[in-house]
């Protein structure tokens, strides 16, 4: 394949498409834990040229990677734009595995504190006990760049960051770290390779929970590693040791979902914006959290870097806990639950259901008020999603 193709062609064919067993159209499901050899010499031949750093095969064990996995992460790293995609059981594993890879002994990395709540609780309640220092700073380059220090090794971030949406500028970002020799891992979940590719503007690693768009059916759960093939090398030889594989069902269901990754991706795009739209002019909503509004604080950097922005839009209502919950309440086509990026509409109270186990205190510190909502707009038609909101709305 060609990279002149654009990225729903990628997403289907990835590059240099393989044959597959059988002849078969659709990627097959290699179910099995562990792969034969025919004679003793071939196991012999087989770890000299693996010590050797060569490939005599492709598989051996099914921890150390399978058919079905290995078809998928070809996939992905078109769709990215990256050397190579590494495949892990969920989202979160592939973020520690990718910061307990890369980070050094007695070293400091550098967190914007806007950043999913479980990989906040990792910097905070893990890495200390492995006497490792870190910062949670505003995510903006000017707060990074105040808060390197000599032991600083790796800036991690996210775009856009949950749930306030805020957007960095990566430009800003690898030039301070490529100034201090830094390595740079941006977690670009809420964004997905349609929108940005911050491989292109210099990022070393992109990591996604592919449980969202890009699996994109609230089915499966998976986390993806990507950059340069040295880099996810390295990661993959701690997954090798750790585990935490995706399994073949998994895979098959992911590389199946990213078949429609682009025209999901354009539909999100447009119902994000539109229900955004209408949110901030209703009169019962307070204030609303959405990059591709003028209102938004970082929607000039949004406009500069992102094709599109999403289908996650986070909102104040007018009112405390009861109005917030009679609103939730009411809507008759969104789900209360976790997540984003399936084909169903998603509702969560950010204070009740993400942050209920921190005080309160605190949470109103970080801005995790009763009246906090976030929505994940699905596949559903846009106007069906709005006048569902607007008669929840009514009922406050």
């Amino acid at each position: 394949m060609s990279k002149k193709f654009k990225i729903a062609t990628l997403s289907v064919h990835g590059e240099n498409r393989k044959p597959k067993a059988y002849h078969a159209v659709s990627t097959p499901i290699v179910q099995t834990s562990n792969y034969y050899f025919d004679k003793s010499s071939d196991v012999a031949d087989f770890m000299k040229l693996k010590a050797e750093g060569k490939v005599l095969r492709e598989h051996e064990y099914g921890r150390y990677g399978n058919p079905t996995q290995e078809e998928c992460e070809r996939k992905l790293s078109a769709i990215e734009g990256a050397e190579k995609a590494i495949l892990f059981s969920s989202g979160m594993s592939a973020v520690i595995l990718t910061i307990l890879t890369f980070v050094r002994k007695d070293g400091h990395i550098i967190f914007t504190n806007d950043c999913y709540r479980q990989t906040r609780d990792f910097a905070v309640n893990f890495l200390p006990k492995f006497g490792i220092e870190f910062s949670l700073v505003e995510p903006n380059s000017n707060a990074i760049s105040k808060e390197i220090k000599d032991n600083t090794n790796i800036i991690f971030t996210e775009l856009p960051t949950n749930p306030y949406l805020r957007v960095i500028d990566i430009n800003s970002v690898v030039e301070t770290a490529k100034k201090h020799n830094l390595t740079t891992i941006i977690d670009a979940t809420m964004a997905t390779p349609y929108n940005i590719k911050p491989i292109e503007l210099g990022i070393d690693i992109v990591i996604h929970s592919a449980t969202k768009y890009l699996g994109g059916h609230n089915d499966l759960l998976a986390g993806v590693v990507l950059g340069r093939q040295e880099l996810i090398n390295e990661l993959y030889k701690t997954q090798r040791m750790i585990g935490s594989i995706a399994d073949p069902f998994t895979c098959f269901l992911l590389e199946r979902g990213l078949k429609t990754f682009a025209i999901r991706m354009e539909h999100h795009n447009q119902a994000g914006m539109k229900v955004a739209k209408m949110l901030e002019s209703h009169p019962k909503i307070e204030k609303v959290w959405y990059p591709g509004l003028r209102s938004h604080p970082d929607h000039h950097l949004a406009v500069k870097q992102m094709k599109g922005f999403g289908s996650v839009v986070t909102f104040l209502i007018k009112g405390g806990y009861k109005e917030t919950c009679k609103f939730i309440d009411s809507l008759k086509l969104f789900i209360i639950t976790p997540s984003l990026g399936g084909s169903e509409s998603l509702v969560t109270q950010m204070a009740t259901m993400s942050f209920f186990d921190y005080p309160e205190h605190y949470r109103k510190a970080i801005g995790m008020t009763d009246n906090l909502v976030r929505i994940a707009l699905g596949l559903e038609d846009s106007d069906d999603l709005i006048n569902d909101l607007s008669q929840a709305l009514d009922k406050i």
